[in-house]
């Protein structure tokens, strides 16, 4: 984690452009790559950021960051007043709280509750950037999976997978569970679904946030990026544990 202090000014160039006049900010440069400009008051949220991938150009007045889609964010630099690195070392993630954890078991344990066919692949599926919830096979077409040293269409212990080449898309889903889905829990999923589909024994992947409520701005923004949501009854999710663990 590197930590700038410096009076600046911000342009943001894009799907549409954003001008910030110079005052002084703390600019975060994560170890993901994404950079991030805050601001001492206001917002929680960053006045303006870049998230991963992207590329990270310095020069002593200027940082230019600028992802695959071509939108930059070009940070002028004034007058640094503090420059430092942290290691923070590996992060534990989130530890959730009783309800959104009993909530994500019991959706993993009845996946077909999102699709049918749905299968799931793994709970807390591990990438570079955090885990995903749950990652499920949809009831789409099937490929065939293979790795040397283990049996036809298991997956080996170390996660790797061998695709046999097959004109039929993966169904692999990523699931990202919540008991209030705001925009930042699509902002989440979105990273994660970037990372994802940038592997080709994966890709295509597609994304459902589910939750028992979800924010009308998160519900829009899901829907432009392709998102699927899906509202959850936690009550008649325990019922089915219940129906299934007496009966």
């Amino acid at each position: 984690m590197r930590l700038v202090v410096a009076r600046c000014s911000v342009d943001y160039v894009g799907r549409l452009t954003a001008h910030l006049d110079p005052a002084v900010r703390l600019l975060m440069v994560k170890a993901d790559g994404s950079v991030l400009v805050h601001a001492d008051g206001g917002s929680y949220k960053p006045l303006n950021w870049m998230s991963p991938p992207c590329r990270l150009v310095e020069s002593d007045e200027r940082w230019t960051v600028e992802n695959k889609a071509g939108e930059r964010l070009v940070i002028t630099l004034d007058e640094v007043l503090h420059d430092s690195t942290h290691d923070l070392g590996a992060d534990p993630g989130l530890v959730k709280d009783g309800v959104e954890a009993h909530l994500q078991a019991l959706l993993a344990e009845h996946v077909g509750t999102l699709g049918d066919g749905w299968t799931l692949v793994r709970r807390e599926f591990p990438t570079p950037i955090g885990p995903v919830d749950l990652m499920c096979r949809d009831g789409g077409p099937e490929i065939v999976l293979d790795a040397p040293g283990d049996g036809p269409g298991e997956l080996p212990a170390d996660g790797a997978v061998v695709v046999a080449p097959a004109p039929v898309r993966s169904g692999y889903v990523a699931v990202e569970v919540k008991r209030r889905a705001t925009i930042d829990a699509v902002e989440q999923l979105t990273r994660y679904l970037d990372y994802l589909n940038r592997d080709p024994l994966l890709a295509p992947v597609s994304g459902v946030l589910a939750a028992q409520s979800i924010a009308p701005q998160a519900r829009t923004l899901a829907q432009t990026r392709g998102i699927r949501c899906v509202v959850l009854d936690y009550e008649s999710l325990r019922g089915i544990e219940v129906d299934g663990t007496l009966f």
